[in-house]
């Protein structure tokens, strides 16, 4: 099978990133395009990002997963511990998260270190979350094989049942982890592939050296 794409083309022309429009904190640049994208109800959701890990197997592997909540601190997001991306994330913290939003012509990637969050934190996300999430949380060994769509279907069944009329807590192996980042490039689309592409990295006294890249 072949297919030839080289004729797929699009011209980038809704907006513009110059230095007189970066603001000196990258997470403050961050949240001022994520409310400009939610503001457009052009994205479905404006919190899919993807998540870059290198796995034991030596390949990197990337994967969306949801945005929760983001500070100056970092940004924050749950899985289970003892998934894949868990176990790649324990052997190595280095990741890259991303966010592309075509319809605004946007992508933000940042390079970082993630650590786990405090527990109590985790417990707090968790018992906010719709019962089905949580069961969906205790139900599923996230990455591991299993024989069929009905398995799950019918051991979540026995999980309705079991904690029926009862509070479900956080299971240990599920909870928060959070990037903190040391690169973050803002990108943005223009006419004739002559895109903006402007980098901040974190510097040893911890302020940002901001940088235009060549498209």
């Amino acid at each position: 099978m072949k297919q030839d794409l080289s004729d797929y083309r699009k011209s980038y022309e809704k907006s513009e990133l110059l230095e007189e429009n970066c603001l000196e904190n990258p997470i403050e640049m961050f949240q001022k395009w994520f409310y400009e994208v939610e503001k457009s109800e052009m994205v479905a959701e404006v919190n899919a990002m993807t998540i870059s890990t290198l796995g034991f197997d030596g390949f990197p592997k990337s994967r969306v997963v949801l945005l929760k909540k983001y500070t100056f601190e970092g940004f924050i997001f749950y899985s289970n511990y003892t998934s894949e991306k868990g176990l790649a994330i324990a052997e190595n913290p280095n990741v890259c998260i991303s966010f592309f939003w075509p319809a605004m012509e946007r992508q933000i990637i940042i390079k970082g270190k993630v650590e786990k969050i405090a527990e109590n934190l985790s417990d707090g996300y968790f018992e906010s979350r719709p019962r089905g999430s949580q069961l969906g949380a205790l139900v599923s060994n996230q990455s591991s094989v299993i024989p069929s769509r009905a398995f799950i279907e019918q051991k979540l069944k026995k999980l309705e049942n079991e904690y029926e009329g009862k509070e479900i807590l956080r299971p240990e192996n599920w909870g928060g982890y959070i990037v903190k980042p040391q690169e973050i490039e803002f990108w943005q689309g223009r006419a004739n592939r002559l895109h903006d592409r402007m980098r901040y990295q974190l510097q040893t006294d911890y302020s940002w050296k901001i940088e235009r890249l060549a498209p």
